[in-house]
């Protein structure tokens, strides 16, 4: 059991939700799986898989940093020995390699394409060459998390949309505040291991600067969804959501503490969640908002 847990951590759980829940937001407001549960099954499965294994290709490259750093040199199961290197990879490879074979086979080239080119983009250009040279790494690299939507609408109609690209930009827009509240928390880990992390390189007041920036970008391109087919209950959910947010980024900036940081971090998470389950309860309601289906 302690194994199985160890291979689960590997995928990155965590991540692994936020991009399954996202995928499913776009399913479920596409609509062409609503009467195929297991196309939409093995979809999400297949996304799970590529988002699994490019996170276990990023924590097999980032072993050795990762030894080095207090927040995951215990808690990750290659530096504290629970899975050796080797295992690892083929782990990362076979997850890969079967969650794009189901995107090719059930469903189309194209899913399967943009999903292998989302596990290569995180697990090399992103892992081994943006994130130790600069610290626009995670605006760069932020684009392979927020692949879901995009993957998910391909894999569907074998085509893509506005709505799906909206999606894309809002977990876009959103990872680098997220990630950037994190970082706050953690600049000595990150000065350890020498990754120019923004708060590193530009210090705390850019770092807050450039989070109340991606935060009013974030939340104004939620509201552009109920343009594209997105209804009140959406609407109302991603205004309320979106105020909280930006409320507790300023909190941030006028008391530039961990604690408040936490807080955001923590809040951004659930804010992310919450916006997309919305947006599937908003699919499924009649009479969406602007003619739009909701």
């Amino acid at each position: 059991m302690r194994i199985l847990r160890a291979y689960l951590s590997l995928t990155k759980p965590t991540i692994g939700l936020l991009v399954i829940i996202t995928g499913s937001a776009a399913l479920v407001m596409e609509g062409s799986f609503s009467g195929r549960p297991l196309d939409f099954l093995l979809c999400l499965l297949a996304l799970f898989m590529t988002a699994g294994s490019a996170s276990a290709f990023n924590q097999y490259f980032e072993r050795e940093i990762d030894a080095q750093m207090t927040r995951t040199a215990k808690k990750r199961p290659l530096p504290n020995g629970t899975i050796k290197p080797m295992p690892a990879l083929i782990f990362a490879i076979t997850l890969g390699v079967v969650g794009c074979t189901i995107f090719w086979v059930r469903f189309n080239p194209f899913s399967s394409l943009l999903a292998l080119a989302t596990i290569g983009f995180y697990s090399f250009f992103y892992t081994l060459w943006l994130k130790p040279r600069t610290y626009l790494n995670i605006v760069i690299g932020g684009a392979a998390g927020a692949m879901g939507p995009i993957i998910c609408w391909a894999a569907a109609t074998n085509s893509m949309a506005a709505a799906p690209i909206l999606m894309f930009l809002i977990i876009f827009f959103w990872t680098p505040p997220h990630f950037w509240a994190l970082a706050f928390c953690l600049k000595e880990d990150y000065k350890t291991v020498q990754y120019p992390m923004l708060p590193v390189v530009k210090g705390d007041r850019e770092t807050l600067r450039q989070i109340f920036l991606y935060t009013l970008v974030t939340v104004a391109v939620t509201l552009m969804l109920p343009f594209v087919g997105a209804g009140w209950f959406y609407t109302i959910l991603a205004t309320l959501l979106g105020g909280l947010f930006l409320h507790l980024v300023v909190k941030v900036v006028r008391v530039p503490e961990p604690r408040q940081s936490w807080k955001l971090f923590g809040y951004s998470i659930v804010y992310l969640l919450v916006l997309f389950v919305g947006l599937m309860i908003d699919a499924v309601l009649p009479a969406g908002l602007l003619g739009g289906k909701g």
